[in-house]
């Protein structure tokens, strides 16, 4: 924390925390439990970025306690008719304020008062004491606190574009002075406070009279010479005026039982902020705040520097006379792995902390590293980040295919929601380690290749590396996770690898021709939509839309924002099926042919040289184990649409191999297999032996008809409940999901309940059971820990409630699913065909014509037989020459 000059920066919590959450939209921000983020993200990126900007020494955030004040006790009507808060709002309030004390910023509030008339004095506190103050807040009505030490921070729009408001940016604006504008406000009064003013009078008629007798009293005791109908109107509304000058004064004289010297920016409890920031799945957030906080954000007695590591420059033939009594080997290089093509020059190797050697892999020949390559084979190896490593290494002929350890697998484990795991955190929070350059990951330094301060930095990466795995092995083994560690993630690292450098061939012509087809329809709804309402709108525009929707066609109002109603895609689909408009029929449907379009653009980009692409698949991501993937995301590929399965056509079989096919296989109902088998519901057991279409079983129950009486309705409602279950899902959710009644969606959940008992039990004693425990375990022993069951908060304990109920079941289905893909290329190692990739619940397998039965077989038996439930795991399989036509 850098501070220039003794200065306070004060912030209305409310005023931006709400700004905050109508500039981000609420359904792209929540954690994987469902807890809405945006209100927070955006106040708490907002402050990391004013803090940068202004390097406070004195911090202090005020909040409302609620609209019971002094103000409403005088007018009843104060603030009356404001849009009602969303529900989503009001929760975050409380997990900003915690998070504000443990960045150590003092969060002040005072019942009976408002924010405002905190910041007004403690705005007099810094003034009296000398400093500098800023007052960030959307409220207007803290212009009247702007002096020549005194400057307000107002968002022009949102929370990130300040207007730095001094009393000259204020006169300029308004035309009247800081003291002044609670004059003007008066006159033309506060709709947001419900203080109307007088009719008709503007900005600019209130400034003139101002500037014409000094300050509102003075306005007042000449109405009468005011003529016209404005004056009368004036006259005709005095005691409003004097009643909103009364009531828009910011108090600063309020007793806050605080000093000055209490809003020291203090050094917070960086382990609460972590925690915090883990459960929130802040990522990125917790990384622009370490810039900030630097080392002040770990406690000083938690780290010590890392030994001096001799970092020895060596040639391949001297690096194999050195290693060759080693039986455990750390490694680190500066990769790089980009479209399918990989680089790495510097390589360096220790056996022991404190030492440490380097080769330039660019320098050495084909033999030297198929020398290597034997050597390394033989002996136990440690990486950090060992995928993208083994890839790069690969490329440049050093093929390495098993690893003993990776310190970010093991770290994520360990911990599977944090932040980041970088080694310098890890060495940090693990081992107390302090590398000298903790930021520097593996494939991102900009450093010179080959160059002396590279090979010093790669050196000491290694050598810390068997201290710090040495931590993180007995870290895991104590918490029983040996088997996932060794048996299921390090052994997927080289099988992942491989399935990255194959990648899987596309239809670069069809891809071309989606892209020309998605415009056309895009531009050809545009066309219809501009038809349904006689003329041209922007249709990528909300305000213009909300101009279209509700005032030229009167549709019913969507929820309320900052800036109007909603426009978003839920509301739109919502009130198509409210009016059937042709216009939003149409609009809907350029949105969709839009975002395919952007999707088919994304993909082209990724497209290597070889005609393939590449993605990367990440195992440190999902904290219930789950694999994503980056670069592109396949699993973002819609599935269950035309167009979806239109983009699947473009991926295609090895156009090399003649006759080659795609094989794709998947688990079918993995997730409600795992219930069954967890839950040990007998019923939901049977039908799964019997082989019945569950949801149509489960249908027949809950509603009580035969299972050919089970209608698409009934289908869609138990499908929706059954999964829901998995997620946690509340009888609001559900009702959210199927758009129906509060009471209905909780009936169906009752009525489910009653026929599978077993189910009820096990969800309400796994939640127990985490809380009694502190975590939670897939089949296979993979932990989850959730501290957040304890807190305080019922936000973050209903949080970690939810991921208490799916993380043994997601988690499950992860560990399952990996454990095949071993069996899987384990199997097929000896043939031509090649794992290329796995999305979501599916494998797919580039297969050559001699070999489609054989690997169906092994595949079907594998996947089947991944791990015994108490029913059968079913496996689906098709072939076809693309991705959609092999499906099933």
């Amino acid at each position: 924390m850098t501070q220039v000059n003794e200065s306070l920066l004060l912030i209305d919590g409310h005023s931006l925390a709400y700004r905050a959450f109508h500039a981000l939209p609420v359904e792209n921000f929540s954690t994987s439990t469902g807890q809405s983020t945006n209100a927070i993200y955006g106040f708490i990126s907002m402050l990391i970025n004013v803090l940068r900007d202004e390097s406070p020494s004195h911090v202090a955030v005020a909040f409302d306690l609620g609209r019971q004040t002094f103000r409403l006790e005088e007018y009843p009507e104060y603030k009356a008719g404001r849009a009602k808060t969303p529900p989503e709002f009001h929760p975050q309030i409380d997990l900003i304020k915690d998070i504000v004390v443990a960045m150590g910023i003092t969060v002040v509030t005072k019942e009976g008062f408002e924010a405002d008339d905190a910041l007004a004095t403690m705005a007099r506190m810094g003034t009296e004491a000398g400093a500098q103050v800023e007052v960030m807040s959307g409220d207007k009505d803290s212009f009247q606190l702007s002096n020549e030490t005194v400057t307000i921070l107002y968002p022009k729009r949102g929370v990130s574009d300040l207007n730095r408001m001094t009393p000259a940016a204020i006169e300029e604006k308004y035309a009247v002075t800081p003291t002044n504008y609670r004059g003007l406000a008066a006159l033309v009064g506060e709709k947001a406070d419900n203080l109307p003013g007088v009719p008709g009078v503007g900005d600019k008629t209130a400034a003139k009279w101002l500037k014409a007798y000094g300050d509102l009293p003075g306005v007042l005791k000449n109405a009468e010479s005011i003529g016209g109908k404005v004056g009368e109107k004036l006259r005709g509304h005095i005691p409003d005026v004097e009643r909103n000058f009364k009531l828009n004064r910011l108090l600063d004289d309020v007793d806050l039982d605080l000093t000055y010297a209490d809003l020291k920016w203090g050094e917070g409890d960086p382990t609460e902020l972590s925690s915090l920031f883990d459960q929130l799945e802040f990522q990125a957030l917790g990384k622009r705040l370490s810039a900030i906080f630097g080392e002040e954000a770990v406690p000083a007695e938690a780290s010590r520097p890392a030994r001096e590591t001799v970092v020895e420059t060596l040639d391949v033939e001297q690096l194999l006379d050195r290693i060759a009594d080693a039986d455990v080997l750390a490694l680190d290089s500066d990769a790089r792995f980009e479209l399918g093509h990989g680089d790495v020059s510097v390589l360096a190797v220790s056996a022991e902390p404190g030492s440490a050697w380097a080769v330039d892999l660019g320098e050495a020949g084909e033999s030297e590293l198929v020398a290597l390559t034997a050597a390394l084979r033989k002996r136990s190896l440690i990486l950090h980040s060992a995928k993208l490593q083994l890839k790069a290494w690969t490329s440049q002929g050093l093929v390495v295919d098993d690893v003993s350890g990776d310190t970010a697998l093991a770290a994520y484990l360990l911990v599977p929601d944090a932040r980041t795991y970088e080694l310098g955190q890890i060495a940090l929070d693990r081992a107390g380690l302090d590398l000298t350059e903790p930021e520097a990951e593996s494939g991102q330094l900009a450093l010179d290749l080959g160059s002396d301060q590279t090979s010093q930095t790669h050196g000491q990466r290694a050598a810390a590396l068997l201290e710090v795995h040495e931590v993180l092995a007995e870290a895991i083994a104590a918490a029983n996770m040996n088997q996932v560690y060794r048996d299921i993630e390090l052994p997927l690292v080289p099988v992942l690898a491989k399935m990255e450098l194959s990648g899987i061939a596309v239809d670069e012509v069809g891809l071309s021709g989606l892209i020309e087809e998605f415009t056309k329809q895009a531009t050809a709804s545009a066309e219809l939509a501009y038809a349904a309402i006689g003329h041209e709108v922007n249709l990528g525009s909300p305000k213009q839309l909300q101009t279209v929707l509700f005032d030229e066609l009167d549709m019913p109002k969507t929820k309320r924002t900052k800036t109007g109603y909603t426009t978003d895609a839920d509301a739109l689909a919502e009130l198509f099926i409210k009016t059937e408009h042709p216009f939003l029929q149409h609009l809907l449907a350029y949105r969709d042919s839009t975002k395919l379009k952007q999707t088919v653009v994304g993909l082209l980009k990724t497209v290597a040289e070889d005609g393939r692409i590449h993605t990367t698949y990440q195992q440190t991501v999902a904290a219930t184990g789950r694999l994503s993937s980056l670069d592109p995301n396949l699993q973002n590929i819609p599935v269950r649409t035309e167009s979806g399965r239109r983009i699947r056509e473009i991926f295609i079989a090895d156009p090399e191999v003649e006759g080659g096919l795609l094989l794709t296989a998947d688990y079918s109902q993995i997730e409600m297999r795992i219930m069954a088998h967890l839950s040990g519901d007998a019923a939901l057991i049977q039908a799964f032996k019997d082989g019945e279409d569950l949801h149509s079983y489960v249908g027949s129950k809950v509603f009580g008809v035969g299972i050919d009486e089970v209608d698409s309705a009934m289908r869609s409602k138990v499908k929706a409940m059954s999964y829901g279950l998995v997620y946690g899902l509340s009888a609001y959710g559900l009702s959210r999901q199927l758009a129906i009644g509060v009471d209905e969606a909780k009936n169906l959940m009752d009525q489910y309940f009653e026929r599978f008992g077993a189910v009820k039990g096990y969800l309400d004693e796994i939640v127990e059971q985490a809380r009694a425990n502190g975590y939670t375990e897939t089949i296979m022993g993979r932990r989850r820990y959730l501290p957040a069951l304890h807190s305080d908060r019922r936000q973050l304990r209903d949080m970690a409630e939810r991921a208490a109920l799916n993380a043994p079941i997601q988690g499950s289905a992860a560990d399952i699913m990996k454990i095949a893909m071993l069996k899987v290329s384990d199997r097929l190692g000896d043939v031509k065909s090649r794992v290329l990739l796995q999305v979501h619940d599916e494998i797919i397998v580039d297969v050559h014509p001699e070999e489609i039965e054989s690997v169906a077989a092994i595949v079907t038996e594998e996947m089947g037989s991944a791990f015994e439930l108490d029913v059968p795991l079913d496996v689906n399989v098709g072939t076809g020459i693309s991705w959609h036509a092999a499906a099933h």
